[in-house]
């Protein structure tokens, strides 16, 4: 028959490993984020990069385009 002294110890026992499990996770999920923020910003960069190309390729539609958003959203924020 187990003491209450016996099943206070695997309760610490279990507690411990639940912490040293936590612990664990906490480091793998910061080291995903991590990942997925480099990911990121990587990708931004790529857009960046494409869209800079594509605007001095076609200088008049990238203000043109630029005009007409300025005016949709003039419109919508006036409503």
């Amino acid at each position: 028959m187990a003491t209450q002294r016996d099943e206070t110890e695997e309760l610490a026992a279990q507690i411990e490993a639940i912490r040293a499990e936590m612990q664990n996770i906490s480091a793998t999920m910061g080291r995903l984020a991590e990942k997925g923020v480099h990911q990121a910003q990587d990708k931004a960069l790529e857009t960046k990069e494409s869209a800079e190309e594509a605007i001095k390729q076609n200088p008049l539609q990238a203000i043109a385009i630029a005009a007409g958003l300025g005016l949709l959203i003039g419109i919508l924020t006036r409503r």
